[in-house]
């Protein structure tokens, strides 16, 4: 730990919220309650629930969205072109 970012704390000081364990351990140590990532900084980030996924989709249902890509692609190339 940076001797600069940590602060110590008297055993009997409070802080406005509770811990659910006590202080009276008597030694120094600073107090990160910044809980924006859970996971460990090396490991990836957690899977998200994903409302929608190509991998759900049937081969009939793929083969008909890479057409319609396609299709909207193709519309865009003859737009240029015209």
């Amino acid at each position: 730990m940076v001797p600069a970012a940590s602060h110590a704390h008297p055993p009997d000081h409070a802080h406005g919220h509770s811990h659910g364990h006590s202080h009276d351990h008597g030694h120094a140590h600073g107090h990160d309650h910044s809980h924006a990532h859970v996971h460990d900084a090396t490991s990836p980030h957690p899977a998200q629930a994903a409302s929608w996924s190509i991998l759900r989709m049937t081969l009939a249902g793929r083969l008909a969205a890479a057409l319609a890509v396609c299709a909207v692609l193709w519309g865009v190339v003859f737009l240029a072109m015209r």
